[in-house]
Formats: structure tokens, sequence, C-alpha cells
């Protein structure tokens, strides 16, 4: 198991080695990555992140539209491996903002779709609330 995403927060099944994995027939998050460094190391850099309504239909392991860019970007494809979220009964747009969420933190290189971690605070811009008002207490219970 492989932790991801925000604060760590989604368990992955793997790492596996792409070369010879077998997709299983379900709803997926998945992330192929490299190794970071050579064996034995576990560190591991994740490179693209997708997801799928069935995974084995993706074209894995290398049949996949974004193949040659993994294996550019790996040097070979014994350095590939694949981690899955496995996701039964998720919809589409949830598995979306799992990738979404997955891509801003680790801006894969094989993405073609970027996300910038940053804000700005005109995107937010000012308002009034009634919920806004200052606080009428001390920050500090007596």
């Amino acid at each position: 198991m492989i932790r991801l995403g925000s604060l760590a927060g989604y368990a992955f099944e793997g790492p596996r080695t792409l070369a010879g994995w077998t997709p299983p027939k379900e709803p997926a998050v998945y992330a192929i990555l490299t190794k970071s460094k050579p064996e034995p190391s576990q560190e591991f850099s994740v490179i693209y992140v997708g997801h799928a309504d069935d995974l084995s239909q993706v074209g894995f392991p290398f049949k996949h539209a974004r193949t040659a860019a993994w294996l550019e970007r790996a040097g070979g494809k014994f350095n590939l491996h694949v981690c899955w979220l496995n996701a039964p009964g998720s919809n589409r747009s949830h598995r979306e903002q799992i990738t979404r969420d997955l891509a801003s933190v680790y801006n894969p290189s094989c993405n073609e779709e970027k996300f910038d971690k940053a804000w700005k605070a005109e995107w937010i811009g000012t308002y009034d609330a009634p919920v806004t008002d200052p606080l009428t207490t001390g920050r500090k219970p007596n």
C-alpha cells in the first residue's frame, strides 16, 4: 500500500511493476510512478495520474495514449510502476476530483493538464455576512 494525495489521504494498492500487471475490472484512480533512486530504494516519483470507469479498458500495460511519455520519463519499461485506488460504486466526478487533487499535489510531468496550487486573493474577494462579525469574546476561555 502507498498513500497519496493531500495530506496522504488516499490509500492506493501497489506499487507494482507496470510490465506484466493485470488491471482489475473496476472503476479506479491510478498513478504511474518511477523509482526516484536505484534499487533497493522505495522512493517513487508520480509522473502521471488518471482515472477510469473500468481499469481493465485503459490500455495497460503499454497501450495507453501516454505510454511514450512514460517510457521517456522513466528511461525504460522496467522503471514504470502503477498504484491504484479501488473506487467501486464511485461516480466519474468523484474520481475526477481525486485525480485533480493528485495532479495539483504532485504536478506529474506526463499529464497534459496542469493545476496551479497558488491561491490569489481576487479569486475569493471580500464579502459581508452575519457570521463575519468580529469576535465578541476573548480567544482564551477563563
